[in-house]
């Protein structure tokens, strides 16, 4: 199979891009003929375009289908974004002023635009093509899948208990996002129960498993930051609990009074940051520790999607003029906060590649594989 399919669902997904502006232009003029017309060439385009990507062999996976609906769907988020940012105007005013839910404009939900509109759209991009090359995408796949996750933990109980809690309802926007929550958890199990086709020379294996924690340089110095990176979480988290010691509130203010703001998104994702990746720092010092640990390189893998996520969020909506300015970091305190928050990061992404690349510590050795 050729790139065809892929190709067409990269043009497919730019199709927004003039959709989005005939249609804010066609609702303005309150033409009900104008609004007709415009659904029945959306699905006459979007009939034909999808006819022409499946002109050569259809792809088997469903996961194409669902990825190259995301696509179109990320380009609307990123033209969101821009508009919210005043870039550019005329293809979601109608959106954003009258339809869309309150959280979309707070500076989280800004930020989410981006992410999903840059980092999400590249990824769909990258597994459709290999879905169509017949290669693997699980290592993007898992990626996605922590990046996802996390946005969903966070974002969604922040919407229940945030300021804007009150004005949530179960309009037919909810109901779609929960339709996209549902299915995407579903490519999520879809892609973590693909094969893994790792493997390494037994005897790589057995010399590398050999060595101690203090002969392998690199798994040292990732082990010492873990052993750094769990106590910072729980004292965000216990920050976000409002725990009444001296030093987290000099934290607050100082620091990061970001988390003290009433959307509840950076109070959320601190407890969130707590609870799950504290575990998850104790369970990865333990496969540094221990060799055979083959669950170690997948969970890394979704770690980093899942921290380079909330990360970007938290950082842009820390400094964003969406934010009121009492909770913004204080200029003082700015490059602190951005060496330790992009620090924070930025290693997980290159724990994961380190993981990825040296696997073999983490196999089982020859004769301790099951048939």
């Amino acid at each position: 199979m050729n790139g065809s399919a892929g190709t067409g669902v990269f043009v497919l997904s730019l199709m927004s891009i003039p959709m989005t502006y005939l249609f804010n232009f066609l609702i303005y003029s309150h033409s009900v003929e104008a609004i007709l017309f415009a659904g029945a060439s959306t699905l006459a385009i979007t009939a034909i375009s999808a006819r022409h990507v499946l002109t050569k062999k259809a792809p088997r996976d469903p996961l194409f289908y669902v990825f190259a609906a995301y696509a179109f769907l990320s380009v609307v988020n990123l033209i969101i974004g821009l508009e919210q940012d005043g870039i550019i105007d005329g293809f979601m005013t109608f959106y954003l002023k009258e339809a869309a839910d309150p959280y979309i404009n707070t500076a989280h939900g800004h930020m989410l635009s981006y992410w999903d509109g840059c980092v999400h759209y590249l990824m769909y991009l990258l597994m459709v093509v290999a879905i169509t090359w017949g290669e693997s995408y699980r290592a993007i796949g898992l990626y996605w899948a922590g990046s996802f996750l996390m946005r969903v933990i966070v974002y969604i109980p922040s919407n229940i208990v945030g300021k804007y809690g009150a004005q949530l309802q179960l309009s037919p926007l909810f109901l779609i996002h929960m339709l996209y929550v549902v299915v995407s958890i579903w490519a999520c199990f879809r892609v973590c129960s693909q094969h893994d086709v790792r493997g390494a020379p037994p005897e790589d294996i057995q010399e590398t498993q050999r060595k101690s924690l203090w002969q392998r340089p690199m798994d040292l110095l990732f082990a010492t930051y873990l052993l750094f990176a769990a106590p910072f979480c729980i004292l965000r988290g216990l920050v976000a609990l409002d725990c009444p010691a001296e030093w987290c509130e000099g934290y607050t203010q100082y620091y990061e009074p970001y988390l003290k703001d009433p959307s509840a998104y950076p109070k959320i994702q601190m407890i969130v940051n707590m609870l799950y990746l504290v575990p998850y720092y104790v369970v990865t010092l333990y496969s540094l520790l221990v060799p055979g640990c083959e669950w170690s390189p997948d969970l890394t893998l979704v770690h980093a999607g899942a921290v380079a996520q909330a990360q970007f969020c938290h950082i842009g909506a820390s400094l964003h003029t969406r934010t009121p300015f009492s909770y913004r970091v204080p200029a003082e305190a700015q490059l602190l906060f951005l060496t330790i928050n992009i620090v924070y990061g930025l290693v997980p992404q290159v724990l994961s590649y380190h993981l990825l690349s040296n696997q073999a510590f983490f196999l089982k050795p020859p004769a301790q594989k099951t048939e």
